[in-house]
């Protein structure tokens, strides 16, 4: 039985198995999927085996135990991507970074902000967290549209060195966050 971390009306977040390799392959061998991560050059299956999910499968220290979870929805077992809740510093559960990555069919029905919004809530209700960061590049609109929707705001801009520039990069990333503190006064305030 695989561990479910957490589930909302229409998705689920499992732990990774080894199992989820193939999907991994397609999810990184979609040219769009990974426009703003790599250029739209496509992860080898072998690096998919060999890092990512290893990176995947590893428990982080603090909230929920792993850091990536596999997003399926629920009505149908269709895996749709993964979503990352994970500390920036393994030592501590304050600060954690949330991420999302999902397959193009699931893009524009709100997946992304629907399970981005619960793990944010998650983790200011029941797993110790005090702020919540999301990183992505200038242009990537999508990406951040889901940030805000999901309670974040943009906190700064700022460039770093890109081994390899993808389009945008050099109108630098941006770093969005919600803190506890805001998001609480956010439940006060809500009718």
């Amino acid at each position: 039985m695989t561990y479910v971390f957490l589930e909302t009306g229409r998705l689920r977040l499992r732990a990774f198995t080894e199992a989820d390799v193939g999907h991994l392959v397609a999810l990184d061998g979609d040219p769009e999927v990974m426009r703003f991560l790599t250029g739209g050059v496509p992860t080898p299956p072998e690096t998919i085996r060999a890092r990512t999910l290893r990176r995947l499968l590893h428990d982080h220290p603090g909230p929920g135990t792993r850091g990536y979870w596999a997003a399926e929805e629920k009505s149908t077992g269709t895996f749709l991507g993964w979503f990352e809740f994970r500390p920036l510093d393994d030592d501590s559960p304050a600060v954690i970074e949330l991420g999302y990555r999902l397959n193009r069919a699931s893009w524009g029905r709100g997946y992304a902000t629907e399970g981005s919004r619960a793990l944010v809530d998650r983790g200011f209700t029941d797993l110790g967290v005090e702020r919540v960061t999301a990183n992505t590049v200038t242009v990537n609109r999508g990406s951040r549209r889901v940030m805000e929707k999901s309670g974040l705001t943009c906190l700064r801009t700022f460039n770093s060195d890109w081994p390899e520039p993808v389009e945008g990069s050099e109108q630098g990333e941006v770093e969005y966050e919600l803190t506890r503190a805001t998001w609480e006064r956010r439940r006060r305030e809500q009718p």
